[in-house]
C-alpha cells in the first residue's frame, strides 16, 4: 500500500538532504518534490501547498545545516498531509448523527453517491455490516433504477446481511423509491435508511436531474461520496461534479489496500472540502473501517 508514492518522495526527500544544499538550489529540489506528489495523484494545488509548507520549514531552521533536515522534511510533510485531510474542519460522526436522530425517533437517511465501478453497492453492504456491528438496524432503498442488474446486485447483499430492501422495477421513479424506503423506516422503528443512487453522471442530463430529485425528496442528513482510490485524479474530478450538483458531506475510499500511489485521497477532500469518514481496505464485508487522518500520514510518510 502506497509504495509509489513513499519511494518517489523518499527519491525528492532524498536531494533536499544533500550536502551542498542552499537556500538558491533549495528551489529546484522543491520541484522535484512537488512533482513526485503530483505522479501520485495529488492535485496540483494541493502539491503546491504541500511543498510551499515544507518550503517554510526548512528555511525557518536554515536549510545549510545538515542535522535533520531529512526529518525536518518528513514531519512537514506529515504535517502538511494531516492539515489538507482535516481541513474541512468540522468532523463528520456518522455514529453521533445516528444516535440523536434515534433519541429523536427519526430514521437517519443516507444517500450514497458515486460513478459506476467505484464499489459503491459493495460499499453500501460494508456500511451496513458496519451500522449493524453497532447495534443499528438498517433498511436500504434500492435508486439506482437506471442499471439493469443494478437491483439485483444490491437484493443478493441485503439478502446476505439479512437487511429489508425496498425496490421497484428498472426504470421506476428512483426519488419514490427512497421515498417509500423512509416511511417504510419510520413506520418500523428503523434506525438507518441507506439510498443507493444510479452513476453514470457525466453522460446523462437525466440521471443528474433524479439524483438533484432523490436529495429534495428525501432530504438526506449525509449525502456521501464513493470514490475508487486506483482511479487516481479522475476520482477527484467525480467528485467535484457529484458535489457541484448534489453537495457532497462526506466521502468513503475504496480499494485503499491496492492502492500503490495514495494522493487520491488528498484529491478528494480538495474537490469536495468534506472529510473522508471511511476505507474499504478489502472484499470482506468486515474489510472497512473508520478514516483516521493520522493514520494516512503516517502509513504515506513513514517515519525516517
Amino acid at each position: 500500500m502506497f509504495k509509489k508514492f513513499r519511494s518517489g518522495i523518499d527519491s525528492a526527500v532524498e536531494k533536499i538532504s544533500q550536502k551542498e544544499l542552499t537556500e538558491k538550489n533549495l528551489q529546484k529540489h522543491l520541484y522535484d518534490l512537488q512533482l513526485a506528489l503530483i505522479a501520485n495523484n495529488v492535485a496540483v494545488p494541493i502539491a503546491e501547498k504541500i511543498t510551499k509548507e515544507v518550503e517554510q520549514a526548512l528555511i525557518q531552521t536554515k536549510v545549510g545545516r545538515l542535522t535533520s533536515r531529512k526529518k525536518i522534511t518528513f514531519e512537514a510533510l506529515k504535517k502538511a498531509i494531516i492539515d489538507i485531510l482535516e481541513s474541512p474542519g468540522e468532523e463528520v460522526d456518522l455514529l453521533k448523527i445516528i444516535e440523536e436522530n434515534k433519541k429523536a425517533g427519526e430514521p437517519t437517511v443516507l444517500a450514497i453517491f458515486g460513478p459506476n465501478g467505484a464499489g459503491k453497492t459493495t460499499t453500501i453492504a460494508k456500511l451496513t455490516q458496519f451500522l449493524i456491528d453497532n447495534n443499528y438496524t438498517v433498511v436500504i432503498g434500492a435508486g439506482d433504477t437506471f442499471r439493469a442488474g443494478a437491483i439485483d446486485q444490491i437484493s443478493k447483499h441485503c439478502k446476505k446481511l439479512g437487511v429489508r430492501i425496498i425496490k421497484q422495477d428498472y426504470g421506476s421513479d428512483p426519488a419514490a423509491v427512497i421515498y417509500d424506503t423512509i416511511q417504510h423506516a419510520r413506520a418500523k422503528g428503523i434506525n438507518v435508511v441507506i439510498a443507493d443512487t444510479a452513476g453514470r453522471l457525466q453522460t446523462n442530463k437525466n440521471l443528474m436531474r433524479e439524483l438533484e430529485k432523490i436529495v429534495r425528496v428525501a432530504e438526506p442528513d449525509l449525502n456521501i461520496f464513493v470514490a475508487d482510490a486506483l482511479t487516481g485524479n479522475d476520482a477527484a474530478l467525480q467528485a467535484e461534479e457529484y458535489d457541484r450538483i448534489v453537495g457532497i458531506d462526506a466521502s468513503i475510499l475504496t480499494k485503499v489496500d491496492a492502492d500503490p500511489k495514495g494522493g487520491t485521497a488528498l484529491s478528494v477532500v480538495y474537490a469536495t472540502k468534506a472529510p473522508i469518514i471511511y476505507i474499504g481496505v478489502g472484499q470482506k464485508y468486515s474489510d472497512f473501517k473508520p478514516f483516521d487522518s493520522n493514520w494516512f500520514a503516517e502509513s504515506i510518510i513513514p517515519d525516517k
